[in-house]
């Protein structure tokens, strides 16, 4: 059975911004204690658009990751690491690779997308077209079970289950395959090898998924496998092939819109975007130069704060009195734009408190952040190599 891990990974950019915590970093932060999870740097993806300004990606790689642990993503829970540091991700993509359909890679709706949107960079590279199968690597490589996306990202989750799929297809014919899932079967004990191969038949001839589940299950607390065992009788399920790259499931996180300063989704293209380790007096001054209705000429106008980037700022941050008490206000004129605005502004800078307390000591002593990605990569190479070995053994690589 495969562990049920959580792979998810950032570019670096350098310092990220309040868009990022609520729409990414506030749910690593609760997933790193519901999953094994493994965060990663994707500092060879920031070459696949930057290649030709690559100095500005080693400063970005640490602001970043000191951004990660203010926002409370814990290396004690999970694994902390850059991609580069792993090298079996590039072999595992250069694998993949060999038998990868073109049509595959050229068809994922970002490709076109981000060439179109990034006219003054030449992206016509094989790096670029190839970045889909390099992210469909960093997933496999951990085995990963669940990849917390948003639904724009489905489409690259969808990609990798086609590509683990396709392995798993042509490289996944153990010699002797069958029979030897049939001696595993006999190992767990009659009661429950009867009941496998209800499951098993279940599934294959009527397509039952529900049976499939159970029979996973059964699997799963069958203590009298070997980890083999246990993975071809997975495999044996399914079909006639030995489950060597487990299909991921896309973790759909809810939609957080994170408006900027100017009431548009914060984005560091917008030129909106608050940093989660921005200075108070910056964050005050932004907030309070904020645009508001433009029907409010005069502080005796009344408003609507429907159209008002502020309200956008306090359906993230404001408690339902304090939102009642600007609607009623604002409409009214029974205050001013700057009195409603400070709520947001009190609530942004106790949020980011916490942030500029936990961001300090790393700050102060920088080789705790480096003992921390070491560990991270060292950790997570001991997992991607023990999936390489299986990979290079499929496909015959293997010279022992």
């Amino acid at each position: 059975m495969f562990a049920e891990r959580v792979l998810s990974g950032m570019r670096p950019t350098g310092h990220l911004h309040l868009g990022h915590y609520h729409g990414v970093l506030k749910n690593w932060v609760r997933l790193q204690s519901e999953y094994p999870c493994f965060f990663f740097v994707a500092d060879w993806h920031a070459l696949t658009t930057h290649y030709e300004t690559p100095d500005v990606i080693e400063q970005s790689v640490w602001d970043m990751v000191i951004d990660w642990l203010a926002c409370g993503v814990d290396p004690n829970q999970a694994t902390l690491f850059i991609q580069s540091k792993v090298p079996e991700h590039s072999e595992l993509f250069l694998l993949l690779a060999m038998g990868t359909p073109l049509g595959w890679l050229e068809r994922v709706p970002t490709y076109k997308d981000q060439i179109e949107k990034l006219k003054e960079k030449d992206l016509q590279t094989y790096g670029f077209l190839g970045y889909p199968l390099l992210q469909a690597a960093d997933i496999l490589i951990y085995r990963a079970q669940f990849v917390p996306v948003g639904e724009d990202q489905v489409p690259h989750v969808e990609m990798t289950r086609e590509v683990a799929r396709r392995f798993n297809y042509l490289y996944g014919r153990e010699p002797g395959f069958e029979e030897k899932s049939l001696e595993a079967v006999k190992k767990l004990g009659s009661k429950r090898a009867k009941m496998y191969a209800e499951l098993r038949v279940a599934f294959q001839e009527r397509g039952d998924d529900e049976a499939l589940e159970q029979a996973k299950a059964l699997l799963q607390d069958a203590q009298s496998l070997s980890m083999a065992d246990r993975e071809r009788l997975f495999g044996f399920l399914e079909g006639a092939r030995k489950i060597i790259l487990p299909e991921p499931q896309a973790l759909l996180t809810s939609a957080s819109r994170m408006p900027g300063i100017d009431g548009q989704k914060m984005s560091k293209s917008y030129g909106n975007t608050i940093d989660i380790r921005e200075k108070p007096e910056e964050v005050t001054r932004s907030i309070r130069t904020m645009p508001t209705d433009p029907a409010r000429v005069r502080r005796t106008d009344p408003g609507d704060p429907a159209r008002c980037p502020v309200w956008q700022l306090h359906t993230v941050y404001s408690d339902e009195d304090t939102k009642a008490w600007v609607q009623k206000e604002c409409q009214s004129a029974g205050i001013g734009c700057l009195e409603c605005k400070q709520p947001v502004i009190d609530a942004i800078l106790a949020e980011q408190q916490p942030m500029f307390e936990r961001a300090q000591m790393y700050l102060d002593d920088p080789s705790l952040l480096r003992s921390i990605i070491a560990d991270g990569s060292d950790k997570a190479r001991k997992v991607a190599q023990e999936t390489m070995r299986e990979v290079r053994e499929s496909m015959g690589l293997a010279y022992d």
